[in-house]
């Protein structure tokens, strides 16, 4: 059964990144580390039931990829807003299988694609312009070939992942994308009004009560 693999927050550097997660979560994330290939690097920590949360930002010391960053990150709306605040900007799925779920897939998830950091090996599912899916709505797909799941080695901080939920002015068509890759049990779906923007958000339990995190300012 495919599962819930890890959140994404991006912000335009790391300090603000992991300042940010202080400030709503009330931990100090713990320095991950650097992918060479993609230009970035990032912060880790678990979140419960092998699922983690990652903070990701442009790496300043590291080279310019060949191909566009993941996570949109080359994107100047995206580096605007992510100038303003960091911000929950998608969610990662695993399976073990990314080669049949890419060909089940009712939208385009993406070509598969060989990545390391370390002694760790995957597979992701990534767009040739590096943008998101429907604007992080719908997952990026990973498959591990490295052993146990890393968040096992993560720091736990006393913060887990009670629901991760998406409000979308389409919730069926979102819940039928969802079904044909076998990830519609990992979320709860909200519908919303066309005059409303459409978002993710994720309930985290903390030591100090239940805080959310967002792809968009909640009021």
């Amino acid at each position: 059964m495919n599962r819930l693999d890890h959140l994404v927050i991006a912000a335009e550097t790391l300090a603000q990144g992991v300042e940010y997660v202080r400030s709503t979560l009330g931990v100090e994330i713990p320095k991950g580390g650097v992918h060479k290939t993609m230009g970035t690097h990032n912060h880790l920590m678990q979140l419960g039931n092998s699922a983690y949360l990652e903070v990701i930002a442009i790496d300043p010391q590291g080279l310019t990829p060949e191909q566009p960053r993941w996570f949109n990150l080359d994107d100047a709306l995206m580096r605007d807003s992510l100038g303003q605040q960091p911000r929950l900007i998608a969610w990662v799925i695993n399976t073990a299988d990314i080669h049949q779920l890419h060909r089940n897939s009712a939208f385009s998830t993406g070509n598969p694609t060989e990545l390391s950091r370390d002694n760790l090996r995957w597979q992701i599912a990534l767009t040739a312009d590096g943008r998101l899916l429907a604007n992080g709505l719908l997952p990026y797909i990973i498959q591990w070939h490295s052993k146990p799941h890393p968040s096992l080695a993560m720091a736990g901080l006393g913060c887990r992942l009670q629901s991760l939920e998406i409000h979308h002015n389409r919730p069926d068509w979102l819940r039928s994308m969802l079904e044909s890759i076998g990830a519609d049990h990992l979320v709860s779906i909200h519908g919303l009004p066309d005059n409303e923007p459409s978002y993710l958000s994720a309930r985290i339990k903390t030591r100090s009560g239940t805080k959310i995190l967002a792809s968009r300012v909640l009021q």
